[in-house]
């Protein structure tokens, strides 16, 4: 039988903590960071976690994590 192979693509941008949540970085962080306000940018600095909505469809996308 054939491995699952993990979409990389996806591995490089979310992790799975150990409780099965889906870690990902803040948007909003790559240009135009002028207009922003430092508060703005220090805030966006934390990662965020994705909804549950599209949890299932991630974890299918990574399963070896």
């Amino acid at each position: 039988m054939a491995k699952i192979k993990s979409h990389k693509a996806t591995a490089k941008r979310f992790s799975i903590t150990k409780t099965g949540k889906v870690k990902m970085n803040s948007s909003n962080r790559r240009h135009k960071l002028g207009i922003k306000t430092p508060k703005r940018k220090r805030q966006l600095r934390c990662n965020a976690y994705l909804s549950k909505s599209f949890e299932s469809t991630i974890k299918t996308l990574i399963p070896n994590k």
